[in-house]
């Protein structure tokens, strides 16, 4: 019962402490709301950039076991790597074989309907330009 007292107390909507301090008598600082929130929002970036380290971490460790594994397996299984990495070659000449044939076909259609695909082409022109001024953020600053 007193610590739902005591929690209601110093819990505050989102402006709470600002009109709290509007109604306070003594001065107060000008830069206090800023201190008082400092401090939870220095520990919310400090967990962000723990979780980032950590994702940096677990794939470094992953690409090591990674680059582990396969030179062992190069070292101790030539022949099986070696077949695998034949086979692997051969499905992709095999599929590139295919879609150069397609390309090809897809340019001629595109070079006899040209007008037809002006539309489609400038929309998509527009959204690449979009997303390339959305990634770069004008120089905004986020914090």
């Amino acid at each position: 019962m007193l610590t739902d007292k005591l929690k209601d107390r110093f819990d505050f909507p989102p402006n709470g402490l600002t009109r709290v301090l509007q109604r306070h008598h003594e001065p107060v600082p000008a830069d206090f709301t800023d201190k008082v929130l400092r401090k939870p929002r220095q520990a919310q970036e400090q967990k962000i950039l723990a979780r980032v380290v950590l994702q940096e971490r677990i794939a470094l460790a992953g690409c090591v076991v990674f680059c582990g594994i396969s030179f062992v397996a190069a070292t101790v299984f030539p022949d099986i790597v070696a077949a695998a990495l034949r086979g692997m070659a051969a499905s992709v000449l095999q599929i590139c074989g295919a879609l150069t044939g397609e390309i090809q076909q897809t340019i001629r259609a595109f070079i006899a309907e040209w007008q037809t695909y002006t539309i489609p082409v400038g929309a998509l022109g527009f959204a690449v330009y979009s997303f390339i001024e959305l990634s770069r953020g004008n120089g905004l600053k986020t914090t």
